[in-house]
Formats: structure tokens, sequence, C-alpha cells
């Protein structure tokens, strides 16, 4: 196997190959500035004094990567000693191939602080832009990963002080397997137990064929030019968040294909990326690339409907801040289209507003005509002999047929590019009108004549960039009820089914759902037997059942409201729903509105429709709050649908598809995408629950839309089906219960105590993880057999399991601790495990469920408690919700009498007090302990935690009054602070403390 070194080695010698300059004499901060001063001075044309350069680089460091990525890509002004300003760029930004690359190794940057070392380091005209963290093969790259954002995170590691602050990206590689991610800031660039925030990416080729190897990837990502172009073009940073994003590899190649198709003038095109695949920046990039081509008079970005209009108006400015105007009407589109404003170039609009521009007949031109004034399209007209680009946004909308012909006649030399999740082919050609007749769509091949590139479904759940489905069919049987009532039957029948299915599919509502419904109608009367079922659960007085948040969503009768209106244009069943009896439409509407503003305290009313609808998208993805900051009474479970929301809606946190409406081709498809965004694991794929059986429907749209042969194509999108995953689960056990007898000991819980060295809990670690890993995704099955979960529950008993995943945090915590220390005599076993502390977080066990729990314990006499001490105790320690306060919790209970009845508010602030009195008592202990005056410890403490910054003058004027030599005050001190950083860190609650690591 080869060693770090010999991989370093030859990576330093392949960059040789592709023109890199190596430094061997760059090692330490003053030779990387020395030789930044030198590039800085020769790229433009100038001589800097030693003080000069030195407010220049100060000027220049800043620990905030945002701004760090600007002034990189910027034209920057700095005053001279003489008062004369200077232009200058650090890098040449005009053309990022004329600069000069050079590769530096073993980098040391010793601060007060640190004293990191960094394997490999390319720099740009002698600025650092990429880091090459080497391991050797058996440490996998995810744990190297999570080391560099440990090591960045560390204060003094040079990233906030050094010219390492204009780092753009990261590659991670053991030789076989190579990883990028873009630097960021701390809050976009973390592992955490809720989120992974960071966006991991695999170089892949055109046909997306992955290039994993240091050798390959360096050939194809790492030559100059390449890696020029990949931060000057395809990094992307969002104003908004203050974030850098890189785009992935399929992204740059459509890009590069739709520019090379406008360059060459080869017609149109069309880009087949599926559904949550990005195609927002995707477009975005292209849309900015040709706003710098003077050749291109205008860019459209066509989208359809309001509220998409808006959504990618808004998406496009938090790429770039005002990049893209409101267009309120036609009007305005026509003074932007005419307007010779380079703001102007790049205009976001509806297909409807650009069909009326160019309808003679519209009521607004005829209006014109008749006053003797200019129409839009004879205002447009100096325009149709200009070279314009029109992309459109899920271009195979039905509307777009009709508007296709105007468009192509009045822009003769205007280039279409279309952007797909579902293209249509001619097996989807055709649809069915809802009054009966068929029609049917030109192929999405007829409009944009070529696939310009393909990132397909298949493509993105193999790379993990979204989930594949569990689909469970479920149909109720009522076969043997009369007709009218057997449609009753079978509504509640669902109903029921989703109420007891609902908690299991979304994980104890960590994630909420949609219900897709066939009508108007019938959505109506699922939300009225929601109502009534819910409502008769609760009186019946079980105490266990918990309602669900329901609320339903479609589109109100139009009655001449524009806003409406073009809602409804791509939903025909609701268009044609509200034909028929509007009045009765309408009241349930405004009685479901009514319901909503009573449930969540909103004032919202059926004359503005479109802020309620934006109000439930908006709670939809707030989910994401954990229930002590948003609680379940503000969020929503089930939102009954009809039209809405199955297309272009995008939240991590939804997981569930109810379905009880037919499905088919490219409708299935982007419906059931709604459920499937990544997040952690504990959403290991999209839930489906089906109520009409569309098995061949199914079957259909994945041969169609899979890109392959569709029976690979099923194995890749669909789940393993429960009998196979159980398997997968017995043999998990299994291997765990060989470990445990290979270490002499029974595979109990209380036996992992008994595990001798760091490799053995080590080695428990990753078996039980694949334990509880498969266990999720068992939980989240709604078609488990009664055998099934017999053998399941045989295999791993609740209280076992629950002993289990407490005595695996309280070992993963311990070896978590030892992770990046010692780093001369590393464990190596411990160092490249990743523990994934998320698989053991619940969604119920937060800190207010647990002071209810609490408060229910105190108010029952032992022999009537549902839940005793003990159990109240293991279900704490076997979640990674309230790992820092999970000692103290546990000691707190410990302290209170069962039937000595207290409310939740008494048991908070009985819990409050308690720890603020054990907190004092530790501190007099520690003060006492190093002879210090517990007033004086309390007080340096307190300013700690007021600034979040830990001051080391402070704590010489601390220990002052013991007058010690400095010899024996260094000492002291790090004997002190080696007692106060435990406390330190549990009184922060897991905010960082800046300056304390110089003392860990």
């Amino acid at each position: 196997m080869k060693a770090e070194k010999q991989i370093e080695a030859s990576f330093i010698e392949k960059l040789q190959d592709l023109k890199y300059t190596y430094r061997d004499d760059i090692r330490d901060k003053a030779s990387l500035e020395a030789n930044f001063r030198a590039h800085f001075q020769r790229l433009n044309k100038v001589n800097l004094s030693d003080s000069e350069f030195a407010r220049l680089r100060d000027s220049i460091i800043t620990a905030d990567v945002f701004t760090a990525a600007k002034i990189l890509r910027e034209i920057n002004t700095f005053k001279r000693d003489d008062d004369t300003p200077l232009q200058y760029t650090l890098v040449n930004i005009k053309d990022w191939c004329k600069n000069e690359f050079e590769v530096i190794n073993q980098l040391r940057i010793n601060t007060e602080n640190s004293h990191h070392r960094y394997d490999v380091i390319i720099l740009i005209n002698g600025i650092p832009v990429v880091q090459v963290e080497l391991k050797s093969l058996h440490i996998t790259p995810k744990r190297a990963m999570e080391q560099i954002v440990e090591y960045k995170n560390d204060p003094g590691n040079g990233f906030t002080n050094s010219l390492l602050c204009f780092m753009q990206l990261f590659i991670v590689s053991n030789e076989s397997n190579t990883y990028y991610f873009s630097n960021n800031n701390q809050e976009h660039f973390s592992f955490n137990a809720d989120e992974r925030f960071l966006p991991i990416y695999q170089l892949a080729d055109e046909n997306n064929k992955k290039i994993t190897h240091l050798r390959e990837f360096s050939e194809r990502f790492l030559p100059k030019c390449t890696l020029g172009q990949l931060i000057s073009r395809y990094m992307v940073l969002v104003a908004s968040e203050q974030k850098l994003m890189i785009m992935r590899p399929y992204q740059i190649y459509a890009v590069k294909a739709i520019m090379d198709c406008i360059e060459q003038n080869r017609g149109n095109g069309y880009i087949w990326h599926t559904t949550g695949s990005g195609k927002t920046l995707t477009s975005f990039k292209t849309a900015t690339l040709l706003k710098e081509n003077p050749d291109i008079e205008k860019c459209l970005f066509v989208v359809d409907r309001k509220d998409l209009d808006k959504q990618t108006r808004e998406e496009f400015n938090k790429f770039q801040e005002g990049c893209v105007e409101e267009n309120t009407n036609t009007e305005s589109l026509v003074r932007r289209l005419t307007s010779d404003d380079y703001r102007d170039k790049v205009i976001v609009t509806t297909i409807q507003k650009l069909g009326l521009a160019l309808d003679e007949d519209s009521k607004r031109n005829q209006e014109k005509k008749r006053k003797g004034e200019l129409t839009y399209k004879e205002r447009l007209a100096p325009l149709s002999d200009k070279r314009i680009v029109i992309i459109f946004d899920e271009c195979h909308r039905s509307q777009f047929g009709e508007n296709h012909k105007a468009i192509k006649e009045f822009f003769p030399r205007a280039q279409l590019f279309g952007f797909t999740g579902t293209p249509i082919f001619e097996e989807n050609a055709t649809y069915k009108q809802v009054d009966g007749t068929v029609g049917s769509y030109v192929t999405t091949r007829d409009i944009f004549q070529q696939e310009l590139h393909a990132y397909t479904i298949t493509h993105a759940i193999d790379d993990r960039n979204v989930l594949r489905f569990h689909i469970d069919y479920f149909k109720p049987d009522v076969s043997k009820i009369a007709t009218k009532a057997a449609t009753i039957a079978s509504k509640k029948a669902v109903v029921e089914t989703i109420l007891s299915k609902h908690d299991a599919v979304t994980n104890g509502r960590r994630y909420n759902s949609i219900f897709a419904t066939a009508s108007i109608n019938e959505a109506i009367e699922y939300y009225d037997l929601f109502k009534s079922i819910q409502e008769d659960r609760k009186n019946s007085g079980d105490e266990n059942f918990k309602p669900l948040n329901v609320t339903c969503v479609f589109s109100p009768p139009a009655e001449g409201n524009k806003d409406v209106q073009q809602i409804q244009e791509d939903l025909p069943q609701e268009k044609a729903d509200n034909e028929q009896e509007p009045d009765k439409k309408k009241e349930a509407l405004k009685r479901i509105i009514g319901d909503y503003n009573k449930q969540y305290g909103t004032n919202h009313s059926i004359n503005e429709f479109d802020l309620y609808y934006q109000d439930v998208q908006k709670r939809i993805k707030d989910q994401q709050y954990p229930n002590s900051d948003y609680p379940h009474k503000n969020k929503i479970d089930v939102t009954i649908v009809v039209d809405m929301l199955l297309t272009g809606f995008d939240s991590k946190y939804l997981n569930t598809l109810y379905v009880d409406k037919n499905l088919k081709h490219h409708s299935l498809i982007q419906a059931f995408s709604r459920t499937n965004r990544v997040l952690n694991d504990t959403k290991p794929y999209g839930n489906i629950i089906d109520f009409r059986s569309q098995n061949d429907n199914v079957d259909e749209a994945i041969a169609l839309f899979s890109g392959q042969d569709g029976k690979k194509a099923k194995e890749i999108w669909l789940v393993d089906p429960a009998p196979v995953v159980v398997q997968k689960l017995e043999k998990a056990v299994t291997e765990l219960e060989k470990f445990m007898e290979s270490q002499g000991l029974q595979c109990k819980p209380e036996e992992v105590n008994n595990l001798k060295g760091d490799a053995a809990r080590g080695e428990f670690i990753n078996k039980f993880k694949e334990v509880q890993r498969l266990k999720t995704q068992l939980d989240q099955y709604t078609d488990l057999k009664q055998e099934e979960a017999t053998q399941v529950e045989k295999l791993l008993p609740e209280d076992t399991l629950r002993a289990f995943r407490g005595v695996y945090i309280e070992t993963a915590q311990r070896l978590k601790e030892q992770q990046g220390k010692n780093s001369e005599d590393k464990n190596t076993e411990v160092e490249q495990l990743d523990f994934e502390f998320v698989l053991f977080s619940s969604a119920i066990i937060d800190y207010d469920y647990i002071m209810s729990l609490i408060s229910k314990f105190t108010q029952s006499e032992p022999k009537k408690q549902k839940m005793n001490r003990d159990q109240l105790i293991s279900m704490l320690c076997s979640s990674s919700n309230l790992m820092e306060e999970r000692e103290d919790i546990i000691a707190y209970i410990n302290t209170l009498e069962a039937g000595k009845a207290l409310d939740e508010k008494a048991i908070k602030e009985g819990y409050q007090e308690f720890k603020a009195e054990k907190a004092a008592k530790e501190m007099a202990t520690i003060a006492n302990n190093h002879g210090l005056e517990p007033e004086a410890l309390q007080s340096f403490v307190d300013e700690i935690i007021n600034r979040m910054i830990f001051d080391g003058e402070k704590l010489s004027d601390l220990l002052e009054p013991l007058g010690l030599r400095w010899k024996d005050r260094t000492k002291k001190e790090l004997e002190l602070m080696e007692d106060l950083i435990p406390l330190l860190k549990k009184i922060a609650g897991g905010r960082e403390i800046a300056g304390l690591g110089a003392y860990e």
C-alpha cells in the first residue's frame, strides 16, 4: 500500500507534467508572501515599498471567505504612500489562462495558536487557491473531508490570518477515490447532526462516467486553463447567502454545449437534466455568460406561471444581486426588450407575457390601434432581425406549442434552448384533455432539434444527487359494498391508512407530505374526511392520538382575476373543475382558508389567494426548524392538492407523496420527484403510497425516462423490497454478534463497555452504525408484512436496540473527542471513523418533549407510571439530540420524586436552577483546586461567555495574585485550562469560543 508521501510525490510530478512550476522553496508564511509580492508587482507593473506591501497584504487578508473570493475576481483600489490610488488585480481576471500556476507542498503556517502543515497547495499568481489533502488508501475520503472542516474551523489555522484566506477549492484523495468541494464561511462549511451543509463532488465525463483515480482526475480537472476556467467561470458567488458554489460537471457540460451551439450558430437545442439537478443554476450561468457576448442582443429566460416567474427571478437575483428586474406586465416587458441598458440584456419573463406582446389581436393591442399608437409588436420590430437567445424553463409545457410559431416567425434569427427534466418523446406526446378529447404535444425534439446534454434521473440517483423511491401500492378492498357507499368507504379507508402510516413514512413527523387527488371535489371531500375522522378520534379519548395538521390548496374560480387565470394555465384539471358549480368550490376554499387562519394565526383571504398559496409553500419548507424553535402547531403534515405543487416545487423536508389520482409518463415522474431531495441518512428515499395500483404506469415511466435499459434503471430507481432489507439487517446483526464473540464477549449492550482498546471500540461503531442505518430504512417501510415485522423485532427487541443506541452514543462521544488530537501519535482506526450521529437523532425527543415526560413522571405514583425513571433515562441516552445536556438532565431526573407533581413550567425552571447550581459548584471546586477566588474565576468565565472570545491576557490577570514566575505561571495556566475547557464548552452549548483552540 502506498504511503501518503509516495502519493504526494507522484501527484506533484503529475502537476509538473501539466506545466506547473514546482516551488520547493516555499515552505512557510514569509516565503509564501515574498512569492506573492513578486507576482503582484509583475502583474500590476509596480514596485511597492515594504510598508506599502505590508498595508496591501493586511488590507486583502480577511477571515470572510466570501469577501476574499470577491477580491480575487475584481479590480481593487489601494492608496500608496504618496496618497496616489493604485488600481490592481491579484490575478489576470481577463484571461485566467495567462496567470502563472505553481505548486507547493508541506507548507507550515505557524501562529501563536496553530502549527498546521498542508499537503499540497496550488498557487495562481502566488495566491493559494486549491488545497489538496492526500490520504493513504485505508483512510476514507469522507473522514478526510471532516478533518478539513475541523482543521479549517480551528482558530488560528492560517485561513483567517494569511494568504490562505483566498482558498477556493479543496481536493481530497486517497489516490483511488477523489472528491472536491468549495471553500465557504463556517455556516456553509460543516457537517452536523441535522444536515450536511457541504456539497461534495466527484468528477465525471460528458456521459457521466466517474473519474475518481487521482491521475485521471488531474489530467481532466487540473490542466492550468481548465482550473482557471473553473474558478473564474464555473464558480458562483451567491450574494444573498454569502456563499460560494461550484457547478457540478454535468452543469458545466450543459453550459458549454449551449455556448458552443450559439458560437457556431447551429440552431436550437435542449438540455435534459432531471428534476432536482439544479437547472436554475445552469440556466443562470448560461444567461450571465451570454450577457458578456457582444453578438447577442437579448437573452430571454422564459418560464410558465406567475409563481415560477417570481421564484426564478428570486433565484437569479440570489446568485447575483439585482441582475434581473421584475416584469409586472407586458408593457414593462416590451420596454425592457427595446432598452439599450446593459442591465436589460437578460430578462426573466413568462411565456404568457411574451405571447401577448406578439399577439396583434390581443385586447391591449387592439386598444392601441384604435388610439393610433404603436402596438407592442410594432415597437418590437427593430429586434426582429437581431440575434436573440430564448431559454425555456420546463420546455414541454402545453402552452409552448401555441406560442412557438409566433416566436419563430417574429424572431427568425433567434436560437431557442429548452431545459427539461422530463422530455416529450413520441411515446408520451399524446394526452387526454379534461373534456375527453385527445390532443397531442409536439415532441421536445420537434421544437428544439437536438439534445445537447443529458443527465437523467438514473444518473442523479446513481450519484446520490437525488434519492431513490419506495413505492407502496395500497388499494382499499370495498368490493362487497354498494357503489356509492363503496366510494365513501374507499375514501375513508384511504384517510385511515394515511393516519396509520404517516408517522412511519415521515420518520416521526420529521418530514411532511403531499396528497395528490383527482379533482377539486375530491380534494374537498378528503379535507372534510380528515377533519371529521380526526375529531372522532380525539373525542374517543385516545390519549396516544396526535392529530395531523392537514391543509388543502387548489385555485379558486378565476372570475376575471388575471393572477388566478395565469396560475390556472398550467392546471388543466383545476381550470375545468372550476367551471362546474364555481360557488360551491369558492365557499369550500373560503372555509379551508378560514381553518388555516385559525390553526396558524394568519389572516389570508380568497381574494389574495396567491399569498395563501405562498404561505403554504413556506410552511412546508420550514419543517427544518427543530421543535423547540418551531413547534408542531406551526407545521403542515399533509397538504391536499389537485394539480398544484406537483411540478417545480422543491423542499428537502417533503419526503412522502400520497396518490389518489391517475398519473402517467412525465406527470408521474414530476409528481414523484417532489419527494426525493437529498438531506441526510434519516431520509433514505422518497416515499410514494399509491392508492390506485399504478404499477404498470410506474414501469412505463421508468423505462421512458431512464435514458437506458429499463430493467436496470428500475433497480437503480426503486429501493430494495422489504424482505431484502430485512435480510441485510439480519446479516448486519450477525456481523455484530460475530465481532462481539471474537472479543470474547456476548452480544449485549452492557458488554460493549468491556471492549479492550480503541480499535475494537471503533469496529463496534462501524458494525452497529450499519445495523442502525438499515433499521432507520425499515422503520419507514409501510409495506412490511406482519411476519417480517416479527422477524425484525426478534432480531432486535426495542429495549435492546435502545440500549445499544445509548452505548453507541457514549462510545462515539469518547472516540470523537480523540480525533485530531495527539498529532504525532494518531490512532489510525479512530481518525478514520465517521460517526453519523444524525442516524441516532430523533424528531420527537427534543428538549420540550423530555421536559413534558419528566413532568408526567412526577405526576404519577410509581405503580401507575407508563414510563419509570430507568426507561426515561434509557430513552434520553438512546438519542443524539441532547448529547451535550444528557448528563445534567439525568442527574436532575434523579433528584425528583415520582408522585410529587410538578407541571412542565416548574420542571423547566427547576432544571435551569439545577444547572446553575451544578455549574457554580464545579466552578468553586476548580477555583479551590487551583488556589483562586471563586468570584474571580466566575467573573473571568462570565466575560468569556458574554463575548464568546477567550482572551489570554485576562487569564494572566486572573493568575496574577498567585505571584508566580513565568515558567510556573505557564504550567499553572495549562493545568487550569485542562479543568476549565470542558466546563466552558458545556456552558457555551455548542457555540464556538474564539481563541480557545490554542489550549486544547
